[in-house]
């Protein structure tokens, strides 16, 4: 399977016509700021292709930059916190941060209306590949429909992300060719039984084995398995995970592979999540990937940035030796012991919480736990260069050695360190998952000295993945024997103890395992509001004892009471060093509207969700594809 990212330029004579940043009294329709029109730009099957790699390539912006919005879509969940504590713009106090009328794309406010506005973008961009399907003469029907089958995947992608982050919304399903100022928002589950409906005919007309990069059917399966499970649609989300996991295609990897499969100090997992391991044609557990290479033309500009966005930010701590003395660490990339080549330089944005960053880990041969898989601040070690020429000799034997824990448990050196934000500057995180760098060896990146985090390709779907929503079905079902049989799939190869006690599955288990596996992958939000939604539709009691309903989804749901339990900042309103207490609120399990496109919509109503201003407009949501 190669990777034919030359298409992805063609696309770029394509890019102002198909992906405009929207008509400045609308931003969900296209401006043709363009001499080219759709009609005369997508004449052949190479300008079709090179439109559906265009769309593919849209996708990879919620990895990359500085606050990657995949950062916004997990502080909205229970596993991680904004930890930017050096200004009070952050979406901290969710109540007083997201409203309408806030600053919603930003790196130092959010990003929501990055979401709203790049998934309409990701609709027109495949509207406009489907309205024109027939502009072209294909060799055969497969081929025609092979590209209308991925132009529908993606047009699923973003409806299925829209719906779980904004509600209801407009429904669009033809290219906009003027502006159009009358949009009315329609409801989830019709816009959902759309999406199902497409994605059923393109699981017929994709095939695997196609160019990295490229949409698979597995792709197509694993994402109408999501599709199903957000409709109720239990059986049909067993059957749509099974047409992935058994069709010999896929497996989970098991056993060393790729360019690090002779490193005896890492494991399995390290393999699957090296940049140059991704897309390689021994990677059977790749599902559909965002290709994006420094080595590329085309590549984004600033790279994926992990490590900036979720490595603690060591390097400005006021980290002192025991003795307050000295500057503990510092982050010079010629030093002897360079950690800012070892493991990035970040400034915190992503702070795992509590929960995502020790309690669940409770396995101590899981490889996704394990020492050099996994970095606590305690397993730096004193870099300083003027401790090794101390005439201190207790200083001086500090040097090279682990730094001494700072965390609230430990008065003393709390004392000493009383300028340490420990929010921001010392927590666990996955250096499997983080650790991108030019190469697989100790480089600066292209980028950034020191590095942050460079261009790489990254995972969108993954088997792993399948296997838990599948297991999810099952407990849906009330079959836990076969949603633990899953989640063991997950966790045997990560080497962690198999459960055992099928009755004590609960979506806790599966929500923990996600967790586990798929940090920086999934978007743990759309997620987790899938699931409230769910438990409010199907009237299911949850593990905490508690039933849900639509009729009060705003403001009693299963994503909150999720987050409150886990996630102690927002549970006991944690202080910053700003004096911006940690809030989220109910309503939140649905995002603002930004209030510019209600603004620009006056011939119709696009509805604002409850807890917003603007809510007390709304008009009842189209029932109906119009």
């Amino acid at each position: 399977m190669n990777i034919t990212y030359k298409k992805i330029i063609q696309f770029v004579a394509l890019a102002v016509l198909l992906s405009a940043n929207g008509c400045k009294k609308s931003n969900l329709d296209s401006e043709l700021l363009s001499k080219l029109e759709p009609q005369t730009a997508l004449t052949s099957v190479a300008a079709m292709k090179a439109a559906i790699a265009g769309i593919g390539a849209n996708v990879r912006k919620e990895f990359t930059g500085d606050m990657a919005p995949i950062v916004t879509e997990s502080i909205f969940s229970e596993v991680a916190v904004d930890g930017t504590t050096d200004k009070s713009t952050q979406a901290q106090d969710m109540d007083t941060r997201v409203t309408p009328d806030a600053n919603l794309d930003n790196p130092d406010f959010n990003r929501i209306g990055f979401y709203w506005t790049e998934g309409f973008r990701g609709v027109r961009m495949a509207n406009t590949v489907i309205t024109y399907i027939d502009n072209v003469t294909y060799k055969d029907e497969a081929e025609k429909n092979a590209i209308l089958s991925a132009a529908y995947f993606y047009r699923a992608y973003y409806y299925y992300r829209l719906v779980h982050q904004f509600g209801d919304v407009p429904l669009n399903l033809k290219d906009i060719t003027a502006p159009k100022l009358d949009y009315y928002s329609t409801r989830r589950e019709v816009i959902l039984k759309k999406m199902q409906e497409d994605l059923l005919f393109a699981e017929k007309w994709l095939k695997d084995g196609v160019d990295r990069g490229d949409v698979t059917k597995g792709a197509c399966s694993h994402l109408l398995t999501k599709i199903n499970l957000a409709l109720g649609d239990f059986d049909a989300a067993i059957t749509s995970a099974n047409n992935v996991i058994n069709s010999g295609t896929y497996s989970l990897m098991r056993n060393r592979f790729g360019s690090t499969a002779n490193d005896a100090t890492k494991n399995v997992v390290w393999d699957l999540h090296r940049m140059d391991n991704k897309a390689i044609a021994a990677n059977r557990e790749a599902l559909f990937l965002t290709i994006d290479r420094e080595t590329l033309q085309g590549a984004t500009d600033l790279g994926s940035q992990v490590m900036r966005n979720c490595v603690p930010a060591w390097h400005f701590a006021n980290l002192k030796t025991p003795s307050g003395a000295t500057q503990a660490i510092v982050d010079g990339v010629n030093v002897e012991i360079p950690l800012t080549l070892m493991y990035g330089r970040g400034i915190g944005r992503y702070r795992g919480t509590a929960y995502s960053t020790k309690n669940i880990w409770t396995d101590n041969t899981d490889y996704r736990h394990a020492p050099g898989m996994w970095m606590n601040m305690t397993d730096l070690v004193y870099n300083n260069p003027a401790l090794k020429t101390s005439a201190n000799a207790t200083e001086k034997a500090l040097y090279g050695k682990p730094l001494v824990d700072v965390t609230p448990a430990n008065v003393n050196n709390m004392f000493l360190n009383k300028g340490l934000d420990t929010i921001r500057h010392f927590f666990g995180w996955p250096h499997y998952k983080t650790f991108i760098n030019s190469t697989n060896a100790l480089a600066v990146d292209k980028y950034w000295t020191p590095p942050r985090g460079t261009n790489t390709d990254w995972y969108i779907f993954r088997l792993a993945e399948t296997y838990l929503l599948r297991a999810e079905a099952y407990y849906w079902k009330g079959n836990l024997a076969l949603a633990m049989a899953d989640l063991n799939q997950v966790r045997s190869r990560a080497n962690a103890a198999l459960l055992t006690v099928a009755s004590a599955i609960t979506i806790g288990t599966i929500l923990d395992e996600r967790a586990r596996e798929l940090y920086y992958e999934e978007p743990r939000k759309t997620e987790l509001t899938r699931i409230a939604y769910i438990f409010a539709i199907t009237g299911k009691p949850a593990y905490n004892g508690k039933t849900y309903n639509l009729a009060s989804f705003s403001d009693n749901n299963f994503f909150y009471d999720r987050i409150i339990e886990k996630n102690d900042f927002y549970r006991n309103k944690v202080p910053t060093i700003m004096g911006v207490n940690f809030k989220i609120s109910p309503y939140h399990v649905l995002w603002p509207v930004p209030a510019a496109a209600q603004r620009f919509n006056t011939g119709g109503r696009i509805n604002q969700n409850k807890g917003y201003t603007g809510y007390e407009n709304n008009v009842p949501a189209l029932d109906k594809i119009q």
